[in-house]
C-alpha cells in the first residue's frame, strides 16, 4: 500500500493520525488505512501489520475499543472507535504537536546568517 512519496512519519504520529481518523466515526483497519491515505492525498500509507499493531497498543491502552461488525464488502471485520480516554488523549497530543511543529517552523524560517567573511 506504500508508495514511493509516502513520507516518513515520526515515532507515535501514526497513533495520533489514527485517533484523528476515529474522530469521524467506528472504522475497521482497513478503512482507516484508506481514509488515512485519501486524507493524505497519497502521503500517509500504512501497511497492513503496521496498522494492526498501533490498533492493538492503542485498544490496550484504553483509547480505543473494538466490536466486531460487517463491512461494507459483506465480510466480518473489527471495528475501532474512540473512547473518552482516547478523545482526551487526542485533543492533549493534537496540542503537543501543533506547539512543536510551530516551535519548530519558527527556528527553520530564521534568515540563514551567513559566516563572517563568506
Amino acid at each position: 500500500m506504500a508508495s514511493d512519496e509516502s513520507l516518513p512519519l515520526v515515532k507515535g504520529t501514526v497513533d495520533l493520525l489514527v485517533l484523528k481518523a476515529l474522530t469521524w466515526g467506528p472504522m475497521h483497519g482497513f478503512g482507516i488505512s484508506n481514509w488515512l491515505e485519501e486524507q493524505s492525498v497519497g502521503a500517509v500509507a500504512i501497511d497492513d501489520s503496521a496498522m494492526y499493531q498501533v490498533l492493538h497498543r492503542l485498544e490496550a491502552r484504553g483509547l480505543i475499543d473494538a466490536e466486531w461488525g460487517v463491512s461494507e464488502n459483506n465480510r466480518k471485520a473489527r471495528y475501532y472507535r474512540l473512547t473518552p480516554a482516547g478523545t482526551r488523549h487526542l485533543r492533549a497530543e493534537i496540542d503537543a504537536w501543533l506547539r512543536r511543529s510551530q516551535t519548530v517552523s519558527h527556528i527553520l524560517m530564521l534568515p540563514t546568517r551567513r559566516p563572517a567573511g563568506a
